[in-house]
């Protein structure tokens, strides 16, 4: 048996209805755990950590998800339930709208909560094709309703006049691509929770996309930010890990990208709750 008040669950989030382009990430947390437990490769994080001996790492399965605008509140109230079985969970999406009902339930644990967000994107649409929960608005959602005490975006590369607006009005604070380091973990206090668009790399390091937009940053990239968290004053506390689409990949490669940056933030998780 684990102790959950010292264990981290990966819980799969297959939901999609909310993204604007092509459909498809609903298929992803079942692929990426395919490629989180491939014999292809070991279950060693880059620390040295065999994530295969760890008791206190568990698999919750798929939450259940109805169709249509109830399906947020059903997210939040079964995260929250895992939540308070005291579990730091990483969340596989799904698309960018399941972070909203994550992050919701997380603040609620977790008070003054910042959100690394790591995306082309950032997201911060007020209302999307007519959709105020697209999964081009999560992050308006979230700060608009003080969810969070800082929000922090690295990696985008295609706002638009439109999104620098909110971004001034929520007091985000954006580090364009072009501004991508590892200093910024060390700006971060208190609890802290990573959204992770895999979106936020090049496409030649993940082709499975809905969007596909040139000029991100490696893979080696984020692990080093990953391989960051959870030191000095912050405490790693979860994350998602969303917008991987199967239906465009190539020969598994994007699978097998998450399944690595699940393997590192789980060993991160791991290290905090110890």
């Amino acid at each position: 048996m684990h102790d959950s008040s010292t264990s981290v669950a990966i819980v799969g989030i297959p939901f999609d209805e909310n993204s604007s382009f092509l459909k498809g990430c609903a298929q992803a947390p079942q692929q990426i755990r395919e490629a989180f437990q491939s014999t292809a490769t070991n279950m060693c994080a880059e620390s040295g950590r065999d994530l295969a001996t760890i008791g206190h790492l568990c698999d919750v399965g798929d939450l259940t998800i109805p169709d249509g605008i109830s399906a947020f509140t059903a997210i939040e109230q079964q995260v929250t339930a895992l939540l308070d079985q005291g579990y730091r969970l990483v969340a596989l999406g799904g698309d960018h709208a399941v972070t909203y009902p994550v992050v919701r339930a997380t603040a609620k644990k977790h008070s003054s909560l910042t959100v690394l967000h790591l995306d082309a994107h950032s997201d911060l649409y007020d209302e999307f094709d007519g959709n105020k929960f697209s999964h081009a608005c999560p992050f308006s959602r979230i700060m608009e309703e003080g969810v969070v005490t800082r929000l922090i975006q690295m990696g985008i590369r295609t706002m638009t006049p439109h999104q620098r607006e909110q971004a001034a009005r929520f007091d985000v604070e954006v580090h364009p691509v072009d501004r991508w380091s590892t200093d910024i973990c060390r700006s971060l206090e208190g609890p802290v929770y990573l959204s992770l668009d895999l979106d936020v790399l090049d496409p030649a390091y993940a082709p499975g996309l809905s969007h596909h937009e040139p000029g991100g940053v490696s893979t080696r990239n984020v692990l080093d930010i990953i391989q960051h968290l959870g030191m000095g004053k912050s405490t790693f506390v979860g994350a998602d890990i969303v917008e991987y689409n199967p239906t465009r990949d190539l020969n598994g490669v994007t699978a097998t990208v998450a399944a690595k940056c699940l393997k590192e933030i789980v060993d991160r998780l791991l290290a905090a709750a110890s």
